[in-house]
């Protein structure tokens, strides 16, 4: 068998490896045998595969894993995403806002809004906060000065 294929192999079981471990070191080694490959297809001794197998992981390892790292710790179940990082933000009522309905301006979007206080609500161009998003609508509130 070619050595271009065994390296291939070996870096597939690095990957496969990766996804039981998700440490990112495999992964590494996985594109140091993709070196390896390419020293083989090139037609290098078993030597520069070796040395292109350890040339490649250790360089993955040292500048490549420690900012994939980061990027997925930045990732935390705490860290808010999607409609939820809207709620605490102000918004400007571009249609007066009421127990039933409205709209605001959120940065370029403009949203549905309503309140959730009983006859509370808000002109055109009022300041409020954003308290909740109950599906496609914002639920909004007086928007307090700390």
């Amino acid at each position: 068998m070619a050595a271009w294929v065994l390296w291939l192999v070996a870096s597939g079981l690095f990957v496969a490896g990766e996804v039981a471990s998700l440490d990112l070191v495999l992964l590494m080694f996985a594109g140091g045998a993709l070196g390896g490959a390419v020293v083989a297809l090139a037609g290098g001794s078993l030597a520069f595969q070796i040395v292109a197998f350890i040339a490649v992981s250790v360089f993955l390892l040292a500048s490549v894993r420690p900012a994939a790292k980061a990027h997925l710790e930045n990732r935390t179940p705490r860290h808010v995403d999607g409609v939820q990082a809207l709620v605490g933000r102000t918004a400007t009522v571009t249609r007066e806002v009421g127990r039933s309905s409205g709209r605001i301006r959120v940065g370029a979007d403009e949203w549905t809004a309503r309140t959730d206080y009983g006859e509370e609500s808000f002109p055109v161009g009022a300041t409020v906060r954003i308290l909740q998003v109950d599906g496609a609508t914002a639920v909004v509130g007086e928007a307090l000065e700390l």
